[in-house]
């Protein structure tokens, strides 16, 4: 690093229409899995943050739900958690599809920010997300509309999944980070603690689980995370809601059986991600209509 360079920290938003690819660039970037991520859209239900390191920088990278149209309480909740951490960021990623044209959600997006006094002058940049799935050759097109709607914004083609082109995205974040010292603990790279990191994979492993409706009428709820240092054993009691006795039926499954691979799931990827034993416990509880009632929402981090 040239010592005449100051180091940079500060905050990047994250940011687009749900499905966009949002929670596998974070931890792409962070190198770590830090957001869960399924095929489903409307997974994110909170604001997570991620922490990428570099000798001269530090990319404190929010994560958030993705803009939809809302009609439910709990949509609307995610809605507003998605708006409120696009005005944290000091740096706006608004990361789009790639494909023949823009998608509509990608455009009404970009017309979001282009009309938002936030970012009248704060830095832009549009990531094109998904540039493994067609020829690069067939991306001009594409980077004359983002240029045609954001003219200011630096545009960089990506691939969240395979990687490709990360490292120009970091390049090009860098210098519009203010110049800083390090603004996080030097060890840490998430702000989710181990209980939530918990929440989310059961919640994850319920999504990739169940083909129905239910994951997006489903929360968890961690009610005791012990840890037994000695034996290198983490035993997890978890709370998973459900709006309606049909869906509990669905989700434990004949004989318990459906149940035991969410559970099987999680607890294979959580020894690995907390590098101990663990003991999962899973608890099916029906709370009518929780996804529209405030304070319920609350409880669950919404």
């Amino acid at each position: 690093m040239d010592s005449a360079e100051p180091h940079r920290a500060g905050f990047i938003a994250l940011g687009g229409r749900t499905n966009v690819g949002k929670s596998t660039l974070l931890n792409r970037m962070v190198g770590h899995k830090v957001a869960i991520v399924t095929p489903r859209p409307q997974t994110t239900r909170r604001r997570i943050v991620g922490i990428r390191r570099e000798p001269d920088a530090e990319l404190i990278l929010i994560d958030m739900p993705g803009l939809h149209q809302a009609h439910k309480p709990i949509n609307q909740r995610m809605i507003a958690i998605a708006r409120q951490c696009l005005g944290e960021g000091e740096v706006m990623v608004a990361i789009v599809e790639a494909g023949e044209r823009l998608h509509a959600g990608d455009c009404e997006f970009l017309r979001e920010l282009l009309d938002s006094p936030t970012f009248a002058h704060r830095p832009v940049i549009v990531a094109i997300n998904k540039i493994d799935l067609m020829p690069k050759t067939a991306l001009l097109p594409l980077v004359q509309e983002c240029h045609l709607l954001i003219p200011r914004a630096e545009i960089v083609p990506i691939s969240a999944l395979s990687g490709d082109n990360i490292d120009e995205l970091v390049r090009t974040i860098k210098p519009m980070l203010p110049a800083s010292p390090p603004l996080m603990a030097e060890d840490q790279y998430t702000d989710q603690t181990e209980r939530m990191i918990a929440e989310e994979i059961v919640r994850e492993k319920i999504f990739l689980e169940m083909r129905q409706e239910i994951p997006f009428s489903t929360a968890v709820k961690v009610e005791e995370f012990t840890e037994d240092a000695a034996r290198k054993l983490v035993r997890i009691a978890a709370t998973v809601v459900v709006e309606r006795e049909s869906h509990k039926g669905m989700l434990i499954g004949a004989g318990g059986q459906k149940l035991k691979a969410i559970g099987r799931a999680a607890r294979l990827e959580l020894e690995d991600l907390l590098g101990s034993h663990i003991f999962l416990g899973l608890n099916v509880k029906i709370d009518k209509d929780w996804t529209h009632d405030p304070r319920k929402l609350a409880e669950f981090g919404l």
